[in-house]
């Protein structure tokens, strides 16, 4: 067979550009609804980061998780939270923030580690012999792929890709009365004070994006792009 794969691999290529796609779509209308509905997000925000801390108190209390990677993921949805003093500004030289995206990547690396490590059992018959193996031996139970990919969801990666979506880098806020956190400028005239419009971190990555493609497909000549001149 010679056109089945090709047509395999132009179907997996059109899958993944679609995806991209969706996802890209999803992230830009969430920050739109996060820009028209700010108070709303941010107590959403704040009940996510108290209900997550309570799901990993209970995982340590009753399915016993290990209390130093759970003491981890309490402190870091602390230092979340603190995120949500200025929202929905955040400044990305501020080290609380510097230190919530540290701890995004060392939260994965450490529950990844930890689920990847065996189950461990006790052999108490291997000294009579594999004959005499005790089949009903106590062995904690393995969490399955579904199992780990939910953990790894709701309580490791969700409220870090709702701060992505929600909060609005300091560079994206034009000058306003409040928006001094962002800007670094204080200006009490009443001439200046303009509604403030927030651009979410995601939209403006997503904007970055469009137009890179937009003008780099104007440069090859592949569409036609305004303030973009052809080369012949």
């Amino acid at each position: 067979m010679y056109i089945l794969p090709l047509l395999g691999y132009l179907g997996l290529v059109l899958g993944f550009c679609f995806l991209t796609l969706s996802i890209a779509s999803g992230l830009y209308y969430l920050s739109e609804l996060v820009e028209e509905h700010s108070v709303l997000s941010a107590r959403l925000l704040r009940s996510l980061i108290y209900i997550i801390s309570g799901i990993q108190t209970l995982l340590w209390l009753v399915d016993g998780f290990p209390f130093s990677l759970t003491a981890l993921g309490i402190a870091s949805h602390a230092v979340y939270a603190s995120n949500l003093r200025h929202f929905p500004i955040v400044k990305l030289r501020d080290p609380l923030f510097i230190l919530s995206c540290v701890l995004v990547l060392i939260n994965h690396w450490v529950w990844f580690q930890h689920f990847s490590q065996p189950a461990p059992h006790m052999d108490r018959a291997s000294k009579l012999g594999d004959r005499f193996r005790d089949r009903y031996q106590t062995m904690v139970p393995q969490p399955s792929f579904t199992e780990i990919a939910s953990y790894f969801g709701l309580c490791v990666w969700l409220v870090p890709f709702a701060l992505f979506v929600s909060l609005s880098a300091g560079e994206n806020v034009l000058p306003s009365m409040g928006s001094e956190y962002a800007t670094g400028e204080r200006n009490g005239t009443v001439g200046q004070r303009r509604k403030r419009r927030n651009t979410g971190m995601a939209k403006a990555a997503v904007d970055g994006v469009r137009e890179w493609v937009g003008e780099t497909g104007a440069v090859m000549g592949l569409w036609h792009g305004e303030n973009v001149r052809r080369f012949e």
